[in-house]
């Protein structure tokens, strides 16, 4: 799909992610629906979009906003009707939260609020809003994972269990649509300069030597998976390769992760 032709229902678009996102699509003319938690970010972002544009940011039909708790199974149902009677034809599912440490840290309800984000939230607005979906000529379903739903590292194991399982989801879900009007699709973005992760998961990046990709990148693919219409997009050398050989023989990779394993040791202060 063209992105012109694109009315995107955007979660988490006041995110680092979710503002390069909903700017590259306006950019190219796609219609977007920005959804969060804060009334006032949201409003915010929609007249610096139609601003960028030159539209007016009082026309719905082109940009509009809507709050919503995505934990809330009553928010949901309000959120697809309304992108519904909009006349959504994408749904991205960009928002979630993160989750850093060893398993032994993290608490348990940090660990209750991940799996509702990450994973039980997009699959309970996309069960909403297919039967719409089904009704485009096209559509789509776009979920914004991580290369950690590839690929475990030590430190991200409840984190990584989100992003499999939404993988997961768009994979099966890929294959029970096929033939359908609706194609569902994966973006697996690396590590990101956004304020997303904390001070310690930081200093584990740079430990690592991981490279930190901007945004704007992570946009460009997006776009870029919108219009190729393919399965799966991921960002950044090497991990394209790694997850690829991750899911030949994951046990190989094992050992490459010691450095991994030492970061998470704590620290001499």
């Amino acid at each position: 799909m063209k992105a012109g032709e694109a009315r995107v229902l955007l979660t988490g678009a006041a995110g680092g992610i979710g503002r390069a996102v909903a700017a590259r699509l306006v950019r190219s003319g796609a219609s977007v629906m920005l959804v969060g938690r804060s009334a006032a970010r949201l409003a915010s972002l929609a007249r610096e979009l139609a601003a960028s544009v030159g539209a007016d940011p009082t026309d719905e039909k082109r940009l509009a906003w809507r709050v919503a708790d995505l934990t809330d199974p009553k928010a949901l149902a309000q959120l697809a009707g309304d992108a519904a009677q909009w006349h959504c034809n994408v749904l991205v599912h960009g928002a979630g939260v993160p989750a850093f440490g060893p398993i032994a840290e993290l608490e348990a309800a940090h660990l209750n609020t991940l799996v509702a984000t990450n994973l039980i939230a997009p699959i309970l607005l996309t069960q909403a809003l297919l039967p719409h979906l089904r009704t485009r000529t096209k559509a789509q379903v776009i979920c914004i994972g991580s290369a950690l739903g590839r690929l475990g590292l030590p430190g991200f194991a409840a984190y990584s269990a989100t992003k499999f399982g939404l993988r997961g989801f768009a994979e099966a879900l890929r294959r029970e649509l096929a033939g359908t009007p609706v194609r569902v699709q994966y973006l697996g973005p690396r590590s990101t300069q956004t304020n997303f992760n904390d001070a310690r998961a930081e200093a584990y990046a740079r430990d690592t030597g991981a490279t930190l990709d901007t945004p704007e990148r992570v946009a460009d693919a997006l776009l870029a998976l919108l219009e190729s219409e393919r399965a799966e997009r991921y960002v950044g050398f090497p991990e394209v390769i790694a997850v690829r050989l991750n899911g030949l023989a994951s046990s190989w990779l094992d050992g490459a992760f010691r450095k991994h394993r030492d970061s998470l040791q704590p620290r001499n202060r």
